[in-house]
């Protein structure tokens, strides 16, 4: 029922007919897809669970309310959306008593459905995907990104550092949005590491994609994740601590 929710939400994401070039332009075409998924989402999610609520918040962060909370990402990467590029997608998760225990991620570009269940696995299209074997950074595809602009020079400052510190020691390094995608990327082995300095309602799905796969994620003391992290790294088993290891030294 989520899945088909979502592909159906997809279809309302509309590139405008000329590409902004004003902020009032560009706002109004971001504000109105957002809109429309989380219209066109919301009543089916709310009636598929009684008793559920609703955030399409996906720059929130810290702790959730007891109960069960529908956390939805209407556009990650609307950007790209509405620039005409194929990188974006719609994320829907579920979250219980502060714990996600449900995602759905889908990327209209490539038709690709990623969905896990806690405890149940991680699943594309149905069939079931896995972290990468490596277990060597230097051979390792990674990636961080942006959730929205930061004008914070000590905190941009930072982040630069970090894409630096990794490209010294792993193979390739890929900063771009949505974090969505690139987590999925981790889950289904394509990409073997995904690191945020943030942790925003829009990762919660994504985040339980990798760890259903068999992932690693912890925040970048090396604890558990959980929703209130500050942020965090995700990444197959085997390359894991030596990617924590890089951006401690960066923190």
């Amino acid at each position: 029922m989520v899945t088909e929710a979502v592909r159906e939400a997809a279809s309302l994401v509309q590139r405008p007919a000329s590409t902004p070039v004003t902020s009032a332009e560009l706002f109004a075409a971001l504000r109105a897809n957002d809109d429309a998924v989380s219209a066109s989402l919301r009543p089916v999610l709310i009636d598929a669970l009684p008793g559920s609520q609703w955030t399409s918040d996906e720059h929130g962060s810290g702790p959730m309310p007891a109960g069960d909370w529908w956390v939805v990402d209407p556009v990650g990467g609307n950007m790209n959306a509405v620039q005409g590029m194929p990188d974006w997608n719609i994320g829907v998760s579920l979250v219980r008593d502060g714990s996600p225990v449900l995602a759905v991620l889908y990327a209209p570009a490539t038709k690709e459905m990623f969905t896990a269940t806690a405890g149940e696995g991680a699943l594309l299209g149905g069939t079931p995907i896995h972290v990468s074997a490596k277990t060597d950074l230097s051979l390792a595809l990674t990636g961080t990104g942006q959730a929205k602009p930061d004008r914070d020079p000590a905190r941009t400052a930072r982040v630069g550092a970090a894409v630096t510190a990794m490209m010294r020691k792993a193979l390739y390094v890929r900063a771009s949005v949505p974090v969505g995608q690139q987590l999925a990327q981790v889950a289904a082995g394509r990409m073997d590491l995904h690191w945020q300095f943030d942790n925003l309602r829009s990762h919660i799905a994504p985040v339980l994609l990798v760890r259903e796969a068999g992932g690693i994620v912890t925040d970048l003391d090396g604890k558990p994740w959980d929703v209130t992290s500050a942020g965090y790294v995700a990444a197959a088993p085997g390359v894991h601590a030596a990617g924590l290891d890089v951006l401690r030294a960066v923190r």
